[in-house]
């Protein structure tokens, strides 16, 4: 159980260094403090589809994953979090639901209401970076929707999340 424990903190750590990498290669010299913003989260303008599909593009990264019984954005993920913020507030015309999620452990109700928060930390997240909330539906599954079905850290780790998809 120790060495599952250490190896999963061994990959969020990678995983949060991989993360960092696009905000460090960006140098937008904009001339609002909202356009540095935006290029620093990875997000370079309204005709950048391209960072949807780029798999080391933050905007391509929609999910945000948690700690057990954990509702706040960790820092790993606030890049892309504040990527999308600037990508909506760029696009009013864009609407996204956030899906919280949870793993198995716990009551339905207890999940449903901390996939609750999740989710609404996104949003809120979302909305500081200058998202409407017009343009932000935040639900939560608890754990109903699991993206792995397995029964050990692993798979409730990859379950404990708040999913980001675009509705147009």
């Amino acid at each position: 159980m120790k060495k599952l424990v250490i190896s999963i903190v061994l990959i969020n750590l990678l995983a949060a260094c991989a993360s960092n990498k696009p905000a460090d290669t960006s140098t937008a010299s904009g001339s609002t403090a909202a356009s540095d913003s935006s290029a620093s989260a990875g997000y370079t303008g309204k005709t950048d589809m391209n960072a949807f599909n780029d798999p080391n593009g933050l905007l391509a990264k929609r999910s945000v994953y948690y700690p057990f019984d954990v509702s706040a954005v960790q820092d790993a993920d606030k890049p892309a979090v504040q990527a999308h913020a600037a990508y909506l507030r760029d696009n009013p015309n864009r609407n996204a639901r956030l899906e919280g999620n949870c793993d198995e452990r716990g009551s339905n109700e207890y999940n449903l209401a901390l996939g609750q928060r999740r989710a609404d930390g996104v949003k809120k997240m979302l909305e500081l970076g200058g998202a409407k909330a017009g343009q932000l539906e935040s639900v939560s599954y608890g754990e109903e929707k699991p993206r792995a079905s397995g029964h050990e850290e692993a798979s409730w780790a990859q379950n404990r999340r708040t999913d980001l998809n675009y509705a147009n």
